[in-house]
């Protein structure tokens, strides 16, 4: 399984949910995200997308600490097993 394959996944399993995970792009401000996370009733949070076992890099480490700072939930996910938490932890927010 590869890192393409686990963002589809998440996609997919984000639109059966009802929202939307669009790609997020941040030119000039390396490091951001891989996916912006939007469901229903306001629920959002950034999710970083990783090949089984591969860790973020030092910058992507800072950004996550920054957006958390702020209050966003930052998710990493390497497995497609764990998308389904990653939504059961924000339906419970």
């Amino acid at each position: 399984m590869n890192e393409n394959q686990i963002e589809r996944a998440l996609v997919d399993e984000v639109k059966r949910c009802g929202g939307i995970a669009p790609k997020f792009v941040s030119p000039g401000f390396a490091g951001m995200p891989d996916r912006l996370v939007l469901l229903p009733n306001g629920q959002m949070a950034f999710a970083e997308l990783k090949a089984p076992g591969k860790k973020p890099r030092s910058l992507q480490n800072s950004r996550h600490r920054l957006l958390r700072k702020l209050g966003f939930r930052v998710y990493v996910i390497d497995g497609k097993d764990q998308i389904g938490g990653m939504l059961n932890d924000l339906h419970s927010a």
